[in-house]
């Protein structure tokens, strides 16, 4: 049973148990109802408690019902609502721990509400692309006043239960509990002490009103339209507390619903859904169960205080995890140290980190210059030059100093990790960890799994990558995983439209106008282009029939290698990051153009995006196909969270499922015409082709 049900003396108390948050599923609907119908037949139960096992009261609605019939299936959520409402006896919610979305509208509905302090509350359902739908936008007004309910749920961040009560004028709890251990006595003796109060008191018939009505409506949808321009629910979230203060409550409840149905369908609504599945199915990996022992890692060694080492090491301390770094020599590491200490002393400065938390962060870090001080580390993480010589002498060191059960992790970016791991006497304890640069700020962690990795490793560095706050992307071996494989096709594809006739600075417009953070040109100026020319020297020697556009190299021989030298695809003035288009890059690539007796032509925004992102998804559909990547979600988390790619279209496959196969291939074969385009890439990946060809998806 997902709900028990227990009389203690007069109070029948009804207790959600549906780990781990005690979602709003079928089952616990059912079993809710079934309490309230036997504690009402029962003459000797005075009043009802319903409250939640474990860490939560309810986190809302059970998200393995999320696009299923079973979410609105009878009793669905309104309906178990009604019927807490419709109660003949009393119902008292006791709200702990988490008490968010369809678990809030629930206690909304209750008779009386004690809290402990320390809950978060919170309707989140705008971070789904949705409004609360089962009485969140009507309920709440009534109980906190407009502006504060409005706020909470345009923002879907949860607020403490005990700031909540502190609200003047407040009736959404009617007590506080002293604690969270003497919630459900303390409840027991409320619901005894208005077990005969009646009438019983509804939240649906408290007065909603703003005193300056229209005015603050207009206002409120200023803010918001400002701060949410790509996604739909916020401003529905206004049209609907609107709602609340100038309709009848039912006529309020049957708006609210139609918007939620309404957005559900919408494409925001729909990418946000699957990111929040997609996140969570990230740190599954098919073959390493869940209850693999992990390794204990209480302390960390980073190879190279470079800006990379750097950043890494800044994650661990973060998280309180002692650091040790190695640099070849005392002024490499001295800069290294001041790099760390300069990047906390801007957080302080911005207030976002506390002195005394800077001191402490910066207590738990020490350097060496001999890789004999690391043999003690639980886990060693190389960050040194992308270059295999450079790995295996870094390697061979590891392999003679670490102790035995230690992880070896290499940072590498694109080499082969098998290669790595062979330089050692323990391939099954080398992992990759590629950290996205800065490696401080950016989301994701590719975890990159050797041909020996231990599936212990493998567990313990994606559990690690949980506590340093990363998104962790399991990827097999390849050259360049899963990101940087893609991404070198979105790169191929941005050089050809220049030979074609676009200019650096259309392309990057057309893609950002699309959404992504930065278009190609730019974020190889940010990147330093030099480290593309690197690849593609090696490419020309591994893959010769791999076709480029020669304009990259051109670019990299004047030494504009992006914003470290102050020019790359555009200019740069000392100080600032603003790309200055290039009158010098343009007349290269017109000069480039003439000497290969190309006419450029007029290339249409759509042409753009279509050709980069379709490019991605190819060669995405060739990873998943050898297994590089598990699912297609997995590739969408990494390019959501270390790409750019824009949110609320959920990832590059996401986003090929809601075009539709069909239409990919099509565009494809049509791309393949194009003389001046690399024809053999553009044959449909066979995954890509069958899924098309049977109207299926990626996801």
């Amino acid at each position: 049973m997902t709900a028990q049900y227990q009389v203690h003396g007069d109070i029948a108390v009804i207790t959600l148990n549906n780990p781990p948050v005690n979602g709003l599923g079928l089952a616990t609907r059912r079993a809710v109802t079934d309490g309230l119908a036997q504690a009402n037949a029962d003459t000797a139960v005075k009043a009802i408690v319903l409250t939640g096992a474990g860490k939560a009261f309810s986190g809302g609605a059970d998200i393995k019902e999320f696009d299923t019939p079973e979410a609105m299936r009878e009793p669905n959520l309104l309906s178990m609502i009604l019927a807490i409402e419709n109660s003949a006896k009393p119902v008292v919610a006791a709200i702990h721990s988490v008490c968010m979305g369809g678990g809030l509208e629930t206690a909304l509905g209750c008779h009386y509400r004690i809290a402990a302090p320390g809950c978060n509350v919170a309707l989140p359902e705008v971070k789904l692309g949705l409004i609360p739908g089962a009485g969140g936008t009507q309920r709440l007004p009534r109980v906190l006043g407009v502006e504060a309910a409005l706020n909470m749920i345009v923002s879907g961040e949860p607020v403490k239960s005990e700031l909540l009560a502190s609200l003047p004028g407040q009736k959404l709890f009617d007590k506080l509990a002293a604690s969270a251990e003497s919630l459900l006595e303390e409840a027991l003796i409320f619901a005894r002490s208005i077990a005969d109060a009646r009438p019983l008191p509804l939240v649906r018939n408290l007065k909603c009103k703003h005193p300056q009505g229209d005015a603050y409506f207009q206002f409120a949808r200023n803010m918001v339209k400002g701060m949410a321009k790509n996604y739909p629910a916020p401003l529905k979230c206004v049209d609907a507390v609107e709602a609340a203060t100038k309709q009848k409550f039912d006529a309020g409840m049957a708006f609210e619903l139609s918007t939620f149905l309404n957005l559900m369908w919408t494409p925001e609504s729909r990418a946000l859904r699957h990111i929040f599945a997609a996140e969570r199915a990230a740190s599954k990996i098919p073959d390493v169960p869940a209850d693999t022992a992990q390794r204990a890692i209480n302390s960390v060694a980073i190879i190279g205080a470079g800006t990379m080492g750097g950043g890494i090491a800044m994650n661990f301390l973060n998280a309180g995890i002692p650091v040790k770094l190695l640099e070849a020599k005392p002024e490499a590491l001295e800069r290294g140290l001041a790099t760390i200490r300069k990047n906390y002393e801007a957080q302080v400065a911005k207030g976002k980190l506390k002195q005394d938390k800077l001191d402490q962060r910066m207590g738990l870090l020490s350097t060496t210059l001999s890789y004999d001080d690391l043999g003690d580390a639980d886990m060693v993480i190389e960050a040194v030059f992308e270059d295999m010589g450079v790995k295996k002498s870094v390697f061979q060191e590891l392999d003679r100093v670490m102790k035995p059960g230690a992880i070896l992790a290499s940072n590498t970016s694109t080499l082969d990790l098998d290669q790595i791991a062979s330089f050692t006497q323990r391939p099954q304890d080398v992992v990759g960890t590629h950290f996205f640069s800065p490696a401080n700020v950016m989301k994701l962690l590719e975890v990159v799994r050797g041909k020996a990795t231990a599936k212990d490793v493998l567990a313990t560095v994606m559990a690690l990558g949980k506590k340093i706050k990363k998104t962790s992307v399991v990827s097999g071996v390849c050259d360049g995983f899963i990101g940087n494989r893609m991404i070198e096709q979105y790169g191929r594809q941005a050089g050809f439209l220049l030979d074609e006739g676009c200019t650096p600075a259309q392309v990057d417009k057309a893609v950002e106008k699309f959404g992504f953070a930065m278009g190609p040109f730019r974020m190889g100026d940010l990147a330093g282009n030099d480290i593309g020319w690197a690849i593609r020297k090696r490419r020309y020697v591994e893959m010769p029939g791999m076709k480029y556009s020669k304009t990259a190299d051109l670019l990299c021989e004047l030494g504009r290698f992006g914003q470290k030298t102050g020019a790359g695809w555009y200019d740069y003035q000392a100080g600032k990051r603003d790309a200055v288009p290039s009158a010098l890059v343009e007349k290269m690539v017109v000069d480039h153009r003439a000497s290969l007796g190309i006419t450029p032509r007029k290339i249409s925004d759509e042409e753009i995006v279509q050709r980069l992102v379709y490019a991605m998804v190819n060669e995405a559909a060739h990873i998943l196909e050898e297994g590089i990547a598990s699912k297609a979600s997995d590739i969408d988390m990494v390019y959501l969270t270390g790409y750019g790619f824009p949110i609320y279209r959920g990832g590059p496959m996401h986003y090929a499922d809601q075009v539709g196969l069909f239409n990919v291939v099509q565009a494809m074969q049509r791309f393949a015409q194009n003389p001046l385009d690399d024809a053999a890439f553009w044959t449909p990946a066979p995954l890509l082709a069958k899924l098309a060809a049977e109207g299926k998806t990626f996801n």
